[in-house]
């Protein structure tokens, strides 16, 4: 939702969810008919084309501000907690967990799109505008992550470089493209298998390698300034506005008891990208929440969209 402009917020979005599997709290599969007759009495208030402009704005004051924080920071390495969407990973090799050490990762440039194609668009604003990008990775760090990852018995696939035809997933190039630029900020890319079962990482599991991340940063030789991002939506695609805020308050308190007991029940589908918020809370443990912001993404009648989250933790 956030590479696309608030048109498709208004219509385009309410024409493609027609057609998408959802999950409740119970976990069970419905459709689309399905979550429009179990949607709140209030559903068409929370879709008025105003409501949806004021979120939409709201969304990108957010992403302007945590572009700032993140500079404000003055970090030496930031690493990238994210999840592959068949994009570096199918179903011959789906890792747990993965870490890329190289010295560079590629971002591809934009194919062209025809018009009127705006998911088409919407995909093309994970690339690059003109040409290939080869983004600095902080190797070392990354190596150091492995190593101590895998000798505190976290199974780890290490990945050195990526295959011609391959470049950075959207979990990635959306943190290059919309944060960091070409700022020459060194990345530590780490792969969580979000999505795709039978071997998605645990809450307890997620938490856990975010404790580990931060006592191995802590540990790390080089006197260097390290940061971490949770790239990805709370959750979605049926937006649960009150499960988002009880995740957040839990950031908030310090919760990692209730993070690391959620069902994973909860956390199917696009709520699965929640398991990359719960690595990036285990590491920021001894931090403070120093601001968050929660914008329910809706955009249907079935209260279809993404929960859109920003956070910062110094």
């Amino acid at each position: 939702m956030l590479n696309a402009t608030v048109d498709d917020w208004l219509a385009n979005f309410r024409v493609r969810d027609l057609g998408l599997p959802y999950y409740g709290r119970d976990g069970r599969q419905r459709r689309y008919e399905e979550a429009v007759a179990l949607a709140p009495a209030n559903a068409a208030e929370l879709i008025r084309p105003e409501r949806i402009r004021e979120r939409f704005a709201e969304a990108q004051d957010n992403i302007a501000r945590l572009k700032r924080e993140i500079a404000a920071a003055r970090l030496d390495a930031l690493i990238i907690v994210g999840d592959d969407q068949r994009e570096l990973f199918g179903e011959q090799h789906q890792p747990a967990v993965a870490i890329y050490y190289g010295e560079t990762i590629r971002n591809a440039a934009a194919l062209p799109v025809a018009a009127g194609d705006w998911q088409g668009h919407v995909r093309m604003g994970f690339r690059e505008p003109a040409a290939d990008v080869h983004y600095p990775c902080a190797s070392g760090l990354a190596r150091h992550l492995i190593e101590g990852l895998v000798a505190d018995e976290f199974d780890v696939a290490a990945v050195e470089s990526l295959a011609a035809d391959q470049f950075e997933g959207h979990a990635y190039g959306f943190i290059h493209r919309r944060y960091i630029g070409e700022s020459g900020l060194p990345v530590v890319p780490v792969f969580i298998n979000t999505y795709y079962p039978p071997n998605q990482p645990s809450p307890r599991r997620c938490v856990a390698l975010g404790r580990a991340v931060a006592a191995l940063v802590a540990r790390f030789p080089d006197d260097i300034r390290v940061g971490i991002i949770g790239s990805g939506g709370l959750t979605h695609f049926l937006v649960d506005a009150e499960f988002d805020e009880s995740i957040v308050a839990a950031f908030r308190r310090k919760d990692l008891d209730f993070l690391r007991t959620l069902d994973p029940l909860r956390l199917q589908s696009g709520n699965s990208e929640i398991r990359n918020w719960l690595v990036t809370a285990g590491a920021a443990a001894g931090l403070d929440l120093q601001w968050a912001a929660y914008v329910p993404g809706y955009r249907s009648p079935a209260l279809s969209g993404t929960g859109l989250c920003w956070a910062v933790w110094r």
